[in-house]
């Protein structure tokens, strides 16, 4: 007989149905020793008739749980699959929208009760994103730092050629003269190549990303406690 539940619900039991199963995994007993002329196997203390019929009851309980937990996977997997939700970006299934928010967050597993296929691996060679907007930071600080550098020498050797020409004793107040020092900082100047504007391309990724991720979480949520599946 089939039972109907929302995905929270089912999110929630198959959790506890994890930890259920390799909980009893971990306790039950199924092989044990006895001696011909003994009453009681060794590790358990009981009559073989006992241990028998202990061992078959925790084995069919953990076989029963497994399956309840993949009625309870595939029907979570399949309402992912086929449940849509709409954001400001565009429209997804809840899985798409899962899988989106976890590449965009790096997960590499489950995170705040939803379903991610075991098979999924996000990892930072997946967030093209944010190693889109690191990649432009870490040129623009590099470019911008070499450009001071270049900068800063220029005014040096400009001074110097000031000096030369007025004289050290600033004796020569001709101005002319110094027209070529002028002339030789416009020249050599530094200045950022920045066909992009890449501060404001890192912005404007930075706040598309935190928009989306924060309705993602929300319209996923709300999917999950709104949905209902038949088990």
């Amino acid at each position: 007989m089939s039972e109907e539940m929302l995905v929270t619900q089912a999110l929630d039991e198959r959790e506890l149905l994890v930890k259920k199963i390799n909980d009893k995994i971990q306790k039950g007993s199924f092989v044990d020793t006895i001696k011909n002329n003994a009453e009681k196997v060794y590790e358990n203390q009981i009559s073989r008739e006992e241990f028998e019929r202990q061992a078959q009851a925790a084995y069919q309980q953990i076989v029963d749980l497994i399956a309840r937990y993949q009625k309870i996977d595939a029907a979570i997997v399949d309402s992912n699959a086929n449940t849509w939700i709409e954001t400001a970006y565009g429209r997804y299934t809840v899985a798409g929208a899962i899988s989106l928010r976890n590449r965009l967050r790096e997960k590499k597993d489950t995170a705040g009760g939803f379903v991610l296929q075991a098979d999924s691996v996000f990892t930072k060679e997946t967030d093209f994103e944010g190693n889109l907007c690191r990649k432009l930071q870490e040129e623009y600080q590099k470019q911008v730092q070499f450009q001071n550098q270049k900068n800063s020498q220029l005014q040096a050797t400009a001074e110097e050629m000031r000096l030369s020409i007025l004289g050290r004793d600033g004796k020569n107040k001709e101005e002319n003269p110094l027209e070529v020092v002028e002339v030789y900082i416009r020249e050599n100047t530094t200045e950022l190549a920045d066909p992009l504007g890449v501060q404001k391309k890192i912005a404007a990724f930075t706040e598309r990303r935190d928009e989306l991720l924060r309705e993602l979480e929300t319209k996923i949520k709300v999917s999950n406690a709104t949905t209902r599946i038949r088990i």
